[in-house]
């Protein structure tokens, strides 16, 4: 398994899955330093690492009139804020490779969205600003073709790579997880992160909106850790029922100290069953 560092987190790590948190968009400062101190507060708590997860800019939304953003700099100074108030590194979504310059002077990890994770130009530009990439799985795409797509990122000469499971389409509207897929694309060497929120999405079902199906969260994560995963995605929000996106599926920030609580005593069972 490939190994590497993200400020003073240690990636894989076998005391605690990485967590990689935070609202779908930033939609205004107060929202995200809310979640951030939350997040913080959590992480003393517990002993366990974040990283800070925010789109400064929404590029796929189902609709044209859909929110995508308060301003592409606005938003990114905010990230800026955070990890450097609370010490957490954050990462943020690159959709053209214009964006990758912009988005490296403000984060620690550039976000490949599923949808662009065969986007060669992309990749490359992502690899070659240095910083740690994490490439979602299309939903489209065979987990062991991932190994590809972070061959184009590290063809570079960046080795810091994490791929991400999200769902593959079934049928319309629809999203299913293989849990194969986990353990096949841990075969490529690379960090498996799981995404407990978007593979609940139901893709363009909410009447020009993606819903979701928030309720079966914790089964599919909790088999993901079980599965052997490196770390855990989710989108949290301290009112989900009012985010401006992804309203369906996001965490609410009061329960997610509870969740984050009982996935790390899973994930440590499940490490110790390695050494016997």
């Amino acid at each position: 398994m490939q190994k590497f560092s993200i400020g003073s987190l240690s990636i894989p790590d076998s005391s605690a899955p990485l967590i990689i948190a935070g609202p779908c968009l930033i939609e205004n400062r107060a929202m995200a330093v809310k979640t951030a101190e939350e997040l913080q507060r959590i992480s003393r708590e517990e002993g366990v690492g974040f990283i800070f997860k925010g789109s400064y800019r929404k590029a796929n939304r189902t609709s044209g009139s859909s929110f995508s953003g308060i301003g592409d700099v606005e938003a990114l100074e905010i990230l800026d804020e955070i990890r450097t108030t609370y010490r957490m590194p954050v990462v943020t979504d690159v959709h053209e490779t214009r964006d990758v310059a912009l988005a490296s002077r403000y984060v620690d990890v550039l976000q490949i969205p599923a949808f662009l994770c065969r986007q060669t130009e992309l990749l490359v530009a992502a690899g070659e600003s240095g910083l740690a990439v994490n490439i979602k799985k299309g939903q489209f795409m065979a987990p062991e073709d991932m190994a590809l797509a972070a061959a184009k990122v590290t063809g570079t000469g960046n080795q810091r790579v994490m791929l991400t499971e999200r769902g593959s389409s079934f049928g319309y509207h629809n999203l299913v997880v293989d849990f194969r897929g986990l353990a096949k694309m841990a075969e490529s060497g690379y960090p498996v992160i799981y995404d407990a929120t978007h593979s609940l999405q139901l893709p363009g079902a909410g009447n020009g909106v993606s819903g979701g199906e928030r309720q079966y969260m914790m089964p599919l994560a909790r088999a993901a850790v079980a599965a052997g995963v490196n770390g855990l995605f989710f989108e949290v929000h301290p009112d989900p029922l009012h985010a401006l996106s992804d309203a369906a599926t996001q965490v609410a920030l009061d329960e997610f100290g509870t969740i984050v609580k009982q996935l790390l005593h899973l994930y440590r069972c499940v490490q110790s069953l390695h050494s016997l």
